[in-house]
């Protein structure tokens, strides 16, 4: 899940379902209610997952994976839970506890924590040192993993914005940031800058990334605009109607696209800016709907027999 996992367009993943006319998502079993709507319904043996954020009004992954489940006939709930930052290790510790758990999402500003709460981490983790998804073991261990930046470049590669060869600049250090910039340099960018104003986890971020990548990934005090084919927002800024803009789409060149991954509102104030001076955006749901193929293979999600 994006730090800002929460997407509004009319398309779906594949292999999900939107919700019915009445805004109602169908269900594994149905239950009686009006104008015909369903519900899903909640046994004994339901499977639960959760997503922990702070805060979580703006996330769309339950409207995402729970019509997924479903039609995939899984008994299991993905429900959202508010957590404090303080209170994310005392949460993360009591969830793992429970018996009929089996993973968690994570969101904004939890991403960076989770990972150190996970007993295992994968590649990604390691290199990003953040976490979107954390998954029950067969032994009991947790293993952490963050698909935000395969989502991200996922999501560019079916709009038509192929990243390879790229010159991208991203605005953002944080959680999701972290891995879209290594996303994007698996991909093949030719250059990547990455701004943040915390320097030290900048700094820190940028030689994790160089060691894997080396001569192909800059930090900048402020993003090279004017030089640049992708320019991304990897921050909240965006998500209330009085935040700043992460940095100014005049600046741009024409044909530069202008990515966010800010799900809610879908047109934030940078991509209104943005399109309207002519220039191609990229909506922050396409990072959500592009990780539901590597959500279904980590958390095991197949078609019931």
């Amino acid at each position: 899940m994006t730090d800002t996992p929460r997407p509004t367009e009319t398309d779906t993943p594949n292999g999900s379902t939107p919700a019915d006319a009445t805004g109602t998502s169908t269900g594994t079993g149905t239950g009686t209610g009006t104008a015909g709507s369903r519900q899903t319904l909640v046994s004994g043996s339901t499977r639960l997952y959760a997503v922990l954020g702070d805060p979580v009004g703006q996330v769309q992954s339950p409207g995402l994976l729970n019509p997924l489940f479903a039609r995939l006939g899984i008994d299991a709930v993905l429900v959202p839970v508010h957590v404090r930052p303080g209170d994310l290790e005392s949460v993360v510790r009591g969830l793992q506890r429970v018996g009929n758990l089996d993973g968690l999402f994570v969101t904004v500003p939890h991403k960076t924590t989770a990972a150190r709460l996970a007993d295992r981490r994968s590649r990604t983790v390691e290199i990003t040192g953040s976490a979107n998804a954390l998954r029950r073991e067969s032994d009991g261990a947790w293993l952490a993993e963050n698909f935000d930046g395969s989502g991200f470049v996922t999501g560019l590669l079916r709009a038509g914005h192929p990243p390879k060869g790229a010159r991208v600049a991203l605005v953002g250090a944080g959680g999701a940031g972290s891995a879209i910039a290594a996303a994007l340099l698996d991909a093949g960018v030719d250059r990547l800058t990455v701004t943040d104003p915390d320097t030290p986890k900048l700094t820190a971020l940028v030689d994790r990334l160089a060691a894997h990548w080396p001569g192909r990934v800059h930090a900048t005090g402020r993003p090279p605009l004017e030089d640049t084919d992708i320019a991304v927002n990897a921050t909240p800024l965006g998500l209330r109607p009085d935040d700043p803009l992460p940095f100014d789409p005049h600046g741009l060149r024409p044909g530069t696209v202008v990515a966010d991954i800010v799900m809610k509102p879908r047109d934030t104030r940078l991509l209104r800016e943005a399109a309207a001076r002519g220039l191609p955006v990229h909506h922050g749901s396409h990072m959500l709907t592009g990780q539901v193929d590597s959500y279904r293979a980590f958390f095991a999600l197949h078609e019931a027999p």
